[in-house]
């Protein structure tokens, strides 16, 4: 049964965008109400499935994790932030040199042959 239902929310998705598609001449209003018509169709049919109650109790779980970490400071957030423009612009710098340096080699050995 939870197949038979996964698969009509499915098929409730699909009409929707076909409708959206398919009614291409008629008011966006329209064509914007029947797209989230079936998705939310969807996501009623899709409620009552095993697989849907297991994602809501995931869902409300991941909500109360994420209410438990601990987040940095702003003072934390701007020091890390500067720490890794600073090591940005140092392996800029770093790769520019590298690059200049074998540009110059290569010239030098192409004049060489040439």
């Amino acid at each position: 049964m939870n197949k038979f239902k996964l698969v009509l929310a499915i098929l409730s998705i699909v009409a929707g965008v076909v409708g959206f598609y398919y009614l291409r001449d008629s008011a966006m209003v329209i064509r914007l109400l029947l797209l989230l018509l079936g998705l939310f169709l969807a996501i009623t049919i899709a409620w009552f499935t095993d697989q849907g109650k297991q994602f809501y109790v995931f869902s409300r779980e991941s909500i109360e994790e994420t209410r438990k970490v601990v987040w940095p400071s702003r003072k934390e957030t701007i020091q890390t932030a500067g720490v890794v423009f600073a090591f940005v612009v140092a392996m800029a710098v770093f790769l520019w040199l590298v690059d200049t340096g074998l540009m110059a080699v290569v010239r030098h050995v192409m004049d060489q042959e040439g």
